[in-house]
């Protein structure tokens, strides 16, 4: 993980785009988060809230199509305009404090059908952890609209691991604002719980 104390430049961000764009995961069970059990040697998390019914979902999936969970979390998405489709790369613009970081990722699948709509992407190198993220709105027969993270995770290098405690809560209030900002996008205020694995 590179950290900045500046945002990196418009051309340092193409570079490193590129560079993310040829290059392959750094972990070898791509796809994972799409069904159980998940691999072993990650943490695994689970969480999820309720979103509402009716109108609900179609909200939510219009905001999840357009990275709104991430970017009203305050993720920055690089390039602005990528669509949530399988293959896509892109950098996630972290702010930590003064510090900045790009996080490559890649999508690895994109779930679309009546019940379920979502995506999971998976970690490049320079990432800072080495691992996959699902993230998908659940439509219930009796119209209750859930969202959910799946992931499976671990640092990516061994400062990330000696500083492994403070990244698990960067981590966590990360996703909780994931959740958050889904549910605002929308118009939901349900309860957000963790689910145990």
């Amino acid at each position: 993980m590179l950290l900045r104390l500046a945002r990196p430049s418009p051309a340092s961000l193409e570079e490193l785009l590129e560079r993310a764009r040829r290059a392959q995961p750094t972990y070898t069970e791509v796809g994972a988060t799409a069904r159980d059990p998940f691999p072993a040697g990650y943490r695994h998390d689970r969480y999820e809230r309720w979103l509402g019914t009716g109108a609900t979902a179609e909200r939510a999936v219009a905001a999840l199509r357009h990275w709104d969970a991430h970017i009203g979390a305050g993720v920055e998405i690089v390039p602005p305009d990528a669509p949530v489709a399988e293959h896509q790369t892109v950098l996630l613009m972290l702010r930590l404090g003064p510090l900045w970081t790009a996080a490559p990722c890649r999508v690895v699948y994109v779930i679309d059908d009546p019940q379920q709509f979502g995506f999971a992407y998976g970690t490049l190198p320079g990432h800072p952890e080495i691992g996959e993220a699902a993230f998908t709105i659940d439509r219930a027969e009796a119209g209750e609209t859930v969202f959910r993270i799946r992931s499976f995770s671990r640092p990516a290098d061994p400062l990330a691991r000696m500083a492994a405690p403070i990244s698990r809560r960067i981590q966590t209030a990360v996703t909780r604002r994931y959740l958050d900002a889904l549910a605002r996008a929308a118009l939901a205020d349900g309860p957000t719980h963790r689910v145990e694995a």
